[in-house]
């Protein structure tokens, strides 16, 4: 999280010093609120810049991306992601390796494509919430698994789809799909939250796909990065073994 905010200001203080957009007006960041920077001048729509980053010694791409795509209708915003590792692999001043940027809207459509499996698995869009103050306004998209258990339950929610043809099995952000295929599921079939829903190394996006397999082969110190990723795993599976022994041991 201290990576994440610093990179968001270093960004902000980068873009402010392009000669050629001053005169424009000003990059400012926004905590809270999405995105992360927003252009604020002459330019209509105003453009904006989502920040996301990237430890690739880590598990995966952890960070989630679950803004709607109603936000961004006329592609002003973009998805930056950031990848990083210490300098020396385990210490020493942050180091980027690379960066992609693609369209926030293309990422949101991708993302609830990918998920989107009727009956089986919802993507539902947020309340409409423009008459509140901009703190509690809501944007978050959210999935939602079906947990019927019963063959016939599951039969239902499946026949249900079918009568709806192939508009319903492609999504939509708009109200009235949702009033028309989601909430009917919602409200007659179980469904539980999914927390893993929109994590970015899981949305299928052709270009962040590239991203990841460009990064974990990319040459650093003498070895691939993802061959350090396994590495210290390794080492700390290793350690954490030996740590255990030790508690054997003990009287």
């Amino acid at each position: 999280p201290l990576m994440s905010t610093l990179i968001e200001f270093k960004v902000v203080d980068s873009l402010n010093n392009i000669h050629d957009l001053q005169p424009f007006g000003t990059w400012i960041r926004q905590d809270p609120g999405f995105p992360d920077a927003i252009f604020q001048g002459d330019i209509t729509p105003a453009p904006g810049i989502e920040i996301k980053t990237w430890f690739p010694l880590a598990t995966e791409m952890t960070a989630r991306f679950r803004e709607t795509q109603l936000l961004f209708q006329d592609h002003e915003t973009s998805l930056l992601i950031i990848s990083w590792i210490p300098e020396f692999i385990l210490w020493g001043r942050p180091h980027v390796l690379d960066i992609c940027m693609v369209s926030a809207l293309t990422a949101a459509q991708a993302r609830d494509s990918h998920y989107f499996n009727p009956p089986h698995y919802l993507v539902v869009e947020p309340e409409d919430t423009s008459c509140r103050t901009s703190n509690r306004q809501q944007t978050n998209v959210n999935g939602y698994r079906l947990q019927e258990n019963r063959p016939a339950r599951i039969q239902q929610a499946e026949a249900f789809i079918q009568q709806r043809g192939a508009s319903g099995k492609t999504y939509s952000p708009y109200p009235a799909f949702q009033q028309r295929v989601i909430q009917p599921l919602l409200s007659h079939y179980r469904y539980r939250l999914d927390t893993n829903f929109a994590k970015m190394d899981r949305i299928g996006l052709h270009e962040i796909e590239q991203f990841k397999t460009a990064i974990l082969n990319l040459n650093y110190c003498g070895k691939s990065i993802q061959e350090w990723s396994r590495k210290l795993f390794r080492l700390s599976r290793e350690e954490a073994q030996y740590i255990m022994n030790l508690d054997k041991q003990q009287p």
